[in-house]
């Protein structure tokens, strides 16, 4: 899987759960203060990564995800 196809998917997994428009999704967008998510939409978010790539993204890790960017990178390392 390409680092854009990750992007992609990931744009439409945000563009669902968050209801922005993918105009309004860049990469260093952050999931709270850009795009609005309240601690219960980033774990939704979170749990969505997880079940659209197949991985199992820890708590610990999960925190370290705070923009759009971080989220593909982690994905892209996790799925090599």
């Amino acid at each position: 899987m390409t680092v854009d196809e990750v992007k992609g998917q990931v744009y439409d997994i945000i563009v669902t759960k968050m209801g922005v428009g993918k105009e309004q999704i860049k990469d260093d967008s952050k999931f709270t203060d850009d795009l609005g998510a309240d601690s219960l939409d980033t774990v939704e978010l979170i749990m969505e990564f997880e079940n659209k790539f197949g991985i199992q993204i820890p708590d610990e890790d999960a925190e370290k995800i705070s923009n759009v960017q971080d989220a593909i990178n982690y994905i892209v390392e996790k799925k090599k």
